[in-house]
C-alpha cells in the first residue's frame, strides 16, 4: 500500500522550456505577492537590490548594511557579507511592479526597487499648486491649466526670451509667474535673513527630460535711481514639485541689506529662456494634441455620415 500511495501521488508539473513540446513559445507562470515588504532589507527597510547577502542561518541583508554592520549578522551574530543569496536575488529580479504614478498615466514597469529611481524623474509625478490656501495637486500640465483657470494674474505672465519686471513684496515671500497659454509655473521666492535677502527661482515641474527645462537671468538695481546692479544667471533652472519655505543652501542670489535701503519690495527683472530639449518637447506635445483633435474631428464626421445614411 505504501508503494502504491507513493506512485500515485501527484507530482508538480514542470514548466516546459523554450523548444519543448515541439513549440518555440515558453510557458510562463505568474503569481501574486501580497506583501512587497518581504522584498525589503530587514535592517534598513529599503528595497533589496543586487547583491544580496546571507549568513549561515539564512538571514539576509543588503550590501550597504553588511558594510555598516562590519559583516556581523544582527540576528545571530554570524558573519554576513561573504555569501550571496542567489535565490533571493532571482526573486527580486522576477518581481515586476508598475510606476507609483501609474494611476496618473505612467505605463512604465520595473524590477522591484528600481521604480523608486524612476519616480523622481517621472513626467507624471504630482506637482502642487503654489497659490495660498489651495490644495490642488496633479500632473504638471493639469496643474498649469488649473492655475491659469483659478489663479491667473495677467501682470505676472512671461514670454520666453523677454525680460519682465518681477516685483516681489518681501513680506509676501513668493511671486508666481506663468508662461502664456497655460504654460509652466515659475516660483520666485525671497527669504529675509541677517545677511540680507535670499532670492531663488524654481520651475514647478518634475525632474523629467524635456519638462520645465529653462535658463534664466535675474537682476536687481538699488532703489531710487541707484546705479548699482546685481545679476544672477543660471544655465539650468532648478525644478521642484512643491514650494518650500526653507532657507536655500545653494542656487540663490543674495541681496545685502544696504542694497535694499528702506524699500520693502524687491523690484527685479527676469529673463527666462527655454532649453532646446524643452522646445522640442513642446513641439512634440503640440503635434500630439493636433493629432488628437484630428482624430476627434474624423470620429465626428463618421458619426454624421452614419446619421445621414440612416435617414
Amino acid at each position: 500500500m505504501a508503494g502504491e500511495a507513493s506512485t500515485s501521488r501527484r507530482k508538480r508539473q514542470r514548466v516546459p522550456s523554450i523548444g519543448e513540446n515541439g513549440g518555440g513559445d515558453a510557458v510562463a507562470r505568474s503569481g501574486t505577492l501580497f506583501e512587497l515588504d518581504l522584498l525589503d532589507c530587514p535592517i534598513c527597510c529599503h528595497a533589496l537590490t543586487i547583491p544580496i547577502f546571507q549568513c549561515d542561518n539564512g538571514h539576509i541583508a543588503c550590501s550597504s548594511c553588511c558594510s555598516k554592520l562590519r559583516n556581523k549578522c544582527p540576528s545571530c551574530a554570524l558573519p554576513i557579507g561573504n555569501y550571496r543569496s542567489r535565490i533571493m536575488e532571482r526573486v527580486v529580479e522576477a518581481v515586476i511592479v508598475p510606476c507609483p504614478n501609474a494611476k496618473h498615466g505612467c505605463t512604465e514597469k520595473f524590477s522591484y526597487g528600481k521604480e523608486l529611481v524612476h519616480e523622481k524623474e517621472c513626467r507624471f509625478a504630482l506637482c502642487y499648486c503654489p497659490a495660498p490656501n489651495c490644495n490642488y495637486s496633479g500632473v504638471c500640465k493639469d496643474l498649469y491649466r488649473h492655475y491659469n483657470a483659478n489663479h491667473r494674474d495677467t501682470w505676472n505672465e512671461f514670454g520666453c526670451g523677454n525680460s519682465i519686471g518681477a516685483w516681489l513684496r518681501i513680506s509676501d515671500k513668493i511671486l508666481v509667474l506663468q508662461e502664456y497659454r497655460d504654460g509652466p509655473l515659475v516660483a520666485v521666492q525671497c527669504f529675509k535673513e541677517r545677511e540680507g535677502v535670499y532670492v531663488t527661482v524654481n520651475c514647478i515641474a518634475p525632474s523629467a527630460v524635456g519638462v520645465g527645462e529653462f535658463s534664466y537671468e535675474l537682476s536687481y538695481r538699488t532703489p531710487m535711481g541707484g546705479r548699482d546692479t546685481m545679476r544672477y544667471k543660471s544655465e539650468k533652472m532648478n525644478r521642484i514639485q512643491k514650494v518650500s519655505f526653507q532657507i536655500p543652501e545653494k542656487g540663490f542670489m543674495l541681496v545685502p541689506h544696504y542694497f535694499l535701503g528702506d524699500w520693502s519690495t524687491l523690484k527685479m527683472e527676469i529673463c527666462i529662456c527655454k532649453l532646446k530639449k524643452e522646445e522640442q518637447q513642446d513641439e512634440a506635445d503640440d503635434e500630439a494634441d493636433e493629432e488628437e483633435d484630428d482624430e476627434e474631428e474624423e470620429d465626428d464626421d463618421d458619426e454624421e455620415d452614419d446619421d445621414d445614411e440612416e435617414e
